[in-house]
This record gives C-alpha cells, sequence and structure tokens, in this order.
C-alpha cells in the first residue's frame, strides 16, 4: 500500500514539475523575445534617423543588418566577420518576424530565437536580425533543483504518511486475525479486540463479535441437543436392558408374552424418537422438498381415521381449504398436533378447517385438557422440552413433535401458535396459518389433493 502511494505521489508531484518548468521555459522564452525585439527596434530607429554605422555598439548583442542583395551594411561586434544570415523575410503584412533557426552562423549555440525587422522597401529595403541562443531545457537551474528536491520530499512524506496510517489501521486486523486464530470450539467465549475509534475496522471487529455470539449460542444449543438425544435414547434402552436382564435372571418365572410387550414397547419409543431426529434433520439440511396444491381439509381427515385415538375426535370444515405444500410434511404436522391433543385430551379434540380471506389457511387442534400456562407456550416448542405441570409431563412423546410441526409451518411460510380456547372451557388450542392458494393462484385443474 505504501509503495503504491509512494509511486501515485512521484508520478503526480513529476508531472506537476514538468508541467512547472515548460511554464517557465515558455515564459523565459517569452522575455527573451520581448528583450530581442526592443534590442532590434533601437536599431531599426538608428536607420530612420540615418545613424546606423557599419559598427552597432552593442558588445554582448547579436545584431547584423543585410540589404535586398544579403550584402552585410552593419553587425555588432559578435557578429563581425560571420556570413550573412539567411532568414526568410517577414509577411507582406507585418514587418516582424519571430522564430528559432539553428541554420545561422553565430556564437553562443547551435540553436538561435531571433526577431527579424523589415526597414523600407524595393532597392532600399533593409533587414535587421537580432539573434540570442535559445532558452536551454532548465532555463533557471536553482528553481529546477528546488522542485526535484520537492518531489523527493513529497515522494517520501506521502510514503511515511501512508506506512503509518496504514500500520494504524492494519495492527487492530492483525489482532483479530491472531484472535481468530486462537479462539477453538473449546473457547467460544473469546472475543476479537474492538479497536477505540469507530472506522471500518472497529465495525468489522463488532460484526465478528455479533458472529461469534451467534456461534457460541448455536454450539451450546448444539451440546444441549446432543445432552437431550442421548437422554432420551437412553431411557428405552435402559429399559430393553432391564426387560432382558431380568429374563435371563429368572427365565422359568419370565411372562414371555409381557417381557416381549414391553420390549416392544420401549422399542416403539426408540423408533419414534429416531423418527424425529431425522425428520428434524431432514427440515433443517434441505427445505426444498417437492411441492403440491393440497387440500387441508382432505389432509385433515385422512389423519384423523388413518389410526383409533383415546379421545373423540371432531372436524369441522366449511369446505375444501387449499395450500402449495408438501403433502407428507403437512401430514407429518397435523398428525404432530393431533396426537399430542389426544395424549392431554380429557375426552374430546376439535379440529376446524377454515380459509381466512383473503389468502390465509387456518387449522386449529383444540383439546380439553389442562391447557398450556402463557410462560410456557413458547418453551413448548423447544426441543425435548419437559414441563414440570401435567402438561407434557408424560411419556408418550418425543419431545420432538411440536418443533417438528412449527418448522414445517415455517418451512411454509406460515405459523404454528398455541393459546387457550376460546371459550371459559380449559384446554390448549393449537393455530396453523399457512398461505392458501386461491382460485387466481391454480395452474390448472385440481391438484392431487382436491376432491
Amino acid at each position: 500500500m505504501a509503495l503504491s502511494a509512494a509511486l501515485t505521489a512521484l508520478l503526480l508531484s513529476t508531472a506537476i514539475a514538468a508541467a512547472t518548468l515548460v511554464l517557465i521555459r515558455r515564459h523565459v522564452s517569452a522575455d527573451l523575445t520581448r528583450e530581442l525585439a526592443r534590442e532590434g527596434r533601437r536599431v531599426v530607429t538608428m536607420i530612420h534617423y540615418g545613424a546606423l554605422r557599419e559598427d552597432i555598439y552593442a558588445p554582448e548583442e547579436l545584431h547584423q543588418v543585410v540589404d535586398a542583395d544579403g550584402r552585410i551594411l552593419a553587425t555588432s561586434p559578435p557578429m563581425r566577420g560571420r556570413p550573412p544570415a539567411r532568414l526568410p523575410p517577414p509577411p507582406p503584412d507585418d514587418d516582424r518576424r519571430d522564430g528559432r533557426t539553428c541554420h545561422v552562423d553565430a556564437p553562443g549555440g547551435p540553436c538561435f530565437q531571433f526577431v527579424e525587422f523589415r526597414v523600407g522597401m524595393g532597392r532600399d529595403e533593409k533587414f535587421v536580425y537580432t539573434l540570442a541562443p535559445e532558452v536551454g531545457l532548465l532555463p533557471r537551474p536553482l528553481v529546477a533543483a528546488l522542485l526535484g528536491l520537492g518531489i523527493v520530499l513529497v515522494t517520501g512524506l506521502v510514503a511515511s504518511m501512508t506506512w503509518r496510517s496504514a500500520n494504524r489501521t492494519l495492527w487492530p486486523v492483525e489482532a483479530i486475525r491472531r484472535e481468530l486464530q486462537e479462539i477453538t470450539a473449546s473457547s467460544p467465549e473469546r472475543r476479537v479486540p474492538v479497536p477505540e475509534r469507530r472506522d471500518e475496522v472497529a465495525l468489522l471487529a463488532e460484526s465478528v463479535n455479533a458472529t461469534l455470539d451467534r456461534l457460541e449460542k448455536a454450539v451450546a444449543r448444539q451440546r444441549a441437543f446432543i445432552l437431550d438425544v442421548s437422554h432420551e435414547l437412553r431411557s428405552p434402552l435402559t429399559g430393553l436392558r432391564m426387560e432382558l436382564e431380568l429374563a435371563l435372571a429368572d427365565p422359568e418365572a419370565t411372562d414371555v408374552t409381557e417381557t416381549l410387550r414391553a420390549v416392544l414397547s420401549n422399542t416403539d419409543r426408540l423408533s419414534a424418537v429416531v423418527d424425529d431426529l431425522m425428520a428434524l434433520a431432514r427440515l433443517e439440511a434441505d427445505r426444498d422438498f417437492a411441492r403440491e396444491v393440497v387440500d387441508l381439509t382432505e389432509l385433515v381427515d385422512q389423519e384423523v381415521l388413518r389410526r383409533p385415538r383415546r379421545a373423540q375426535v371432531t372436524v369441522l370444515a366449511e369446505g375444501p381449504v387449499r395450500v402449495d405444500g408438501g403433502r407428507s410434511e403437512l401430514a407429518r404436522l397435523l398428525t404432530n398436533l393431533i396426537d399430542n391433543a389426544d395424549r392431554h385430551a380429557v375426552s374430546a379434540v376439535t379440529l376446524t378447517v377454515r380459509l381466512d380471506p383473503p389468502d390465509t389457511a387456518v387449522v386449529e387442534v383444540i383439546d380439553d385438557g389442562p391447557g398450556v400456562a402463557p410462560e410456557d407456550r413458547e418453551r413448548i416448542f423447544e426441543r425435548f422440552t419437559r414441563l414440570g405441570d401435567g402438561r407434557h409431563g408424560d411419556a408418550g412423546g418425543t419431545g420432538l413433535g411440536l418443533v417438528i410441526s412449527r418448522d414445517i409451518a415455517a418451512a411454509h411460510g406460515g405459523s404454528l401458535t398455541v393459546s387457550d380456547r376460546a371459550d371459559a372451557a380449559g384446554g390448549a388450542r393449537f393455530v396453523v396459518r399457512l398461505p392458501a392458494v386461491t382460485g387466481d393462484d391454480r395452474t390448472g385443474g385440481q391438484g392431487p389433493g382436491d376432491r
């Protein structure tokens, strides 16, 4: 960065210095032309007054007066003995001509600036030449030296300032890099230092720390989840082992049928936990599942009739309510809610399916059980949550059904909430809201879920 800035400063300062030298040279050249014109007019005045002599008194000037035939009429001492200058005459409409030539025999250099005057007309025509060595590339060496020194100083100053600024800016970045390199999964609580200056690096450090906060929470959730999974799997495995050990310890006193029923019950619970874990993993890994138009009214009927329930289940629907989603995913959502309500209902579960205008499909699952306390209505959607009261205190669920149901609703652009029943009776009311497919949204005929 410092090298790039130094090169840029060098190029810019060199360009400025070169432009300055060009301007100085033009200014000095213009001054020289004015001086030559003034000296030449002095000789022209002498001709007009008849005071011109063969020797022009100008010890340091280069003067030459030539007639129309090219004969030298007068010269200054430095031009004495030199051949006449051969320069084009001034234009017809002017008596003066300025220019530069390298084809004159004169002392002082190969090339000269000149001012030429024409005096008289016809055979009396005379030409007055006043010359001087042309201005060099560096007409004022002191100024050129100062400009060169300025280029070096400016380049060095810019390089130094850029280096210091880069170090001051990059030092916090290096500190952040070192800290990030030392942060591991065993020390997720560490954070990168935030510089005191409120600049982009400070904002970057704050963003990194915010990301580390989220990662720490994710790691904590993952660890808690692993512990919960281990606990949930340990219970049925322990039951299986206990039943088998008892059967092996006293085979004669063991009721094989009861033992097999107990083993089957624990196996079913283990299978349910594994199935829910797999469903949860699939939802988190990929939400781009196959979708179709599904009639929620029909799907609710199918899930209610799929197997017998402990409580009486009633379905209330006014007609087809269609959504665009995954049939198997929506079926799992409804099954989880119906099973949850059936486990906690006293005697009845009611399902209502309706369309909230203009475009929201609503499914309500209501039971007459103990309900859910307001402070626990979000906790029950956490993985493996076990509440201390009667609700969810049984061993019938895996602790993942409501989590999966809410994730399925979210994957369909909807929501799942819980509240009290609308009437005075106790119980819980789970409400699913999903974007509905209206008549204008369908792209042809009836979907697979239409009836």
